[in-house]
């Protein structure tokens, strides 16, 4: 596809020089000086520069590249500067940036002024904002916008390309949306980025972008996976599950599989999302917590919203359930075909992924095929050819699920990508009816890699570690080294879950403003955080006991006394672990600012 000429396209400022000094921080773009603004570290208002701006002597110049937006808490404003990046390649001719490091500066010299509880409250607020720095996966361009997939993009007015970013860029995918407004009330359009998912010099979704070259007989060809993060209900694995009232879905992404060869441009668009239910899953220190299905009177309508919107977006709507149909997965999948029944115009598959699938057998994903196979082919993808005429359109896409949306839903998508690569090279004659991409040796694995690749990164955003399963999408099978490492990465889920996941959800649901910061309302922290920990106290008490108690078995065979001190420790460590049983929901990380709904 052509790319338009610079001159016809809005492009952001790419690197600033901030200047600051005791009372303001100063922020000019390097190309074009006599622009930028000032930011008073007093109060945080935003003042275009003047010609006294950023006159006398700085304490500190350095380089950042982009503008992320401004956040207000109790004692001021914090601003969001991008100060490193790493280019990782090219979407449809333009550079493609990751973020590898971000800072919050504060404006909040008022904060001598806070209360007892307002300075404690503002402590932990920035916490939230150092646990939001190191947050993985977000994407930007200077030159083009990247939260609208390639359809939506090739049908709109040439005249969107005009716009500043932030106005191209779909709201839902932009990862600081909520940060953006006083730099668009400042009309900063130049700065607004992506990180700046959007209006800041930069546009920051939460983006995950791989790509591979391949040469496949002869044809050079460039795949793409592009994996855009819904920002209506982000959240971490254990702390937003479902849906809420709105029928927005947990851990929803829309992923975009792009193959550039000869000329033509083709994308397949699948979505993943929790199952739109009202359904909890409360961390508890078991190492598998219990499913809990909420019954609402608005449940119907909740689900009838979700499928509403993706049909207004996607057209025709084929949603996969890879969840077990048994224990507390099947009860959740029973409750979820219930609901599916009364949508008429939207097909509900149930696929048990383990009991089909197990843990060796990815071929069998043929056997989903069979069932929507036709249907897949009949939804089709979307086709340009280098004059960008359109030549296919994509009418439908595949919502698939399992619990966390993570692992059986990766495996599966990228069976569905693979798919439709033999369709679409195919359909330009490059394989015949016979050939596909599994036969060429040496491009089947860069193919493989990426959706593993992928795979691992949005599961790094929701969950917090690399993917399981990613043996099945990169080698079709299970191996030792994948074993071990799926173990590790399920101990540290389990950690993250059970003791960092209440702070990670309270920094998301800050960012994504689902919870906005009072001045003059009581804290809402202070009750949770008067509750003290026994979580200490119980690990010391529980690992004591079975030592001793390991020990004093040992020796039991020497005397009565031996063997009821064994019998008393024993008795001490089964009471412990009934206490940390009983209370485990009390000596987990919790959120502190939102419900789960």
């Amino acid at each position: 596809m052509e790319i338009a000429p610079s001159s016809s396209r809005f492009k952001l400022y790419d690197q600033f020089e901030l200047l600051e000094f005791p009372d303001k921080y100063v922020v000019k773009p390097i190309e074009s000086p006599e622009e930028g603004f000032s930011v008073d570290r007093r109060d945080g208002n935003i003042k275009p520069l003047d010609e006294n701006a950023s006159s006398g002597n700085p304490t500190k110049v350095s380089t950042i590249y982009g503008v992320g937006g401004t956040i207000r808490l109790l004692a001021g404003t914090y601003l969001l500067v991008v100060t490193s990046r790493e280019e990782v390649g090219n979407f449809l001719g333009f550079p493609i940036f990751r973020v590898t490091a971000m800072n919050f500066l504060p404006c909040n010299e008022a904060l001598r002024f806070a209360t007892a509880q307002e300075k404690k409250d503002e402590t932990y607020f920035r916490t939230l904002l150092q646990a939001l720095e190191t947050t993985p996966g977000l994407y930007f361009s200077y030159e083009t916008d990247l939260t609208l997939n390639l359809q939506r993009r090739c049908k709109l007015a040439e005249g969107w390309k005009r716009k500043p970013m932030w106005k191209q860029a779909d709201p839902r995918y932009v990862w600081n949306w909520h940060l953006l407004e006083e730099l668009i009330e400042c009309k900063l359009d130049g700065f607004i980025i992506p990180l700046l998912q959007g209006n800041i010099l930069f546009f920051i979704f939460c983006l995950s972008y791989q790509v591979a070259e391949l040469k496949l007989k002869n044809s050079p060809a460039v795949i793409s996976i592009i994996s855009r993060r819904c920002t209506r209900r982000l959240g971490t694995r254990m702390w937003r599950r479902g849906a809420n009232l709105e029928g927005d879905a947990a851990n929803f992404v829309e992923s975009e599989q792009i193959v550039e060869i000869n000329g033509f441009k083709f994308s397949l668009l699948q979505v993943r999302g929790s199952i739109p239910l009202l359904w909890e899953q409360i961390v508890d220190l078991s190492y598998k917590p219990r499913l809990k299905i909420n019954k609402h009177e608005e449940t119907p309508k909740v689900v009838q919203r979700h499928f509403h919107d993706l049909c207004q977006r996607y057209g025709e709507i084929i949603a996969v359930d890879l969840t077990d149909q048994h224990g507390d997965e099947g009860e959740l999948s029973k409750a979820y075909a219930t609901e599916m029944e009364k949508l008429p115009d939207v097909r509900y598959v149930s696929f048990d992924f383990h009991q089909i699938c197990g843990t060796t057998n990815f071929d069998n994903l043929r056997v989903l095929y069979e069932q929507i196979g036709d249907e897949f082919e009949k939804q089709g993808y979307f086709l340009v050819d280098a004059d960008e005429n359109i030549l296919e359109e994509q009418k439908g896409v595949i919502r698939s699920n399992c619990i966390d949306c993570l692992d059986r839903t990766n495996v599966t998508q990228s069976y569905m990508g693979q798919k439709s690569v033999n369709l679409q090279l195919q359909r330009i004659e490059v394989f015949d009816s016979t050939e596909c991409i599994s036969t060429f040796e040496d491009d089947y694995p860069k193919f493989r890699t990426i959706w593993a690749e992928q795979g691992d990164e949005v599961s790094l955003q929701y969950a917090g570690t690399y993917a399981l399963k990613g043996d099945l999408v990169r080698y079709g099978k299970q191996t030792m080294t994948g074993v071990i490492k799926d173990g590790l990465s399920a101990m540290s889920r389990y950690y993250l879950n059970n003791f960092q996941d209440g702070v990670r959800q309270d920094a998301l649901d800050l960012i994504s403003g689902r919870y906005t910061v009072g001045t003059h309302s009581p804290s809402q922290l202070q009750p949770i955080g008067s509750q003290p920990s026994f979580l200490p106290v119980a690990s010391a008490l529980l690992i004591g006991g079975v030592t001793v108690t390991s020990f004093t078995i040992h020796q039991a065979g020497r005397n009565t006394q031996q063997y009821l001190a064994s019998a008393l420790w024993a008795g001490v460590t089964a009471g412990v672990v009934a206490m940390i049983k009983a209370n485990g929901r009390h000596l987990c990380s919790r959120p502190r600012l939102c419900h789960l709904i």
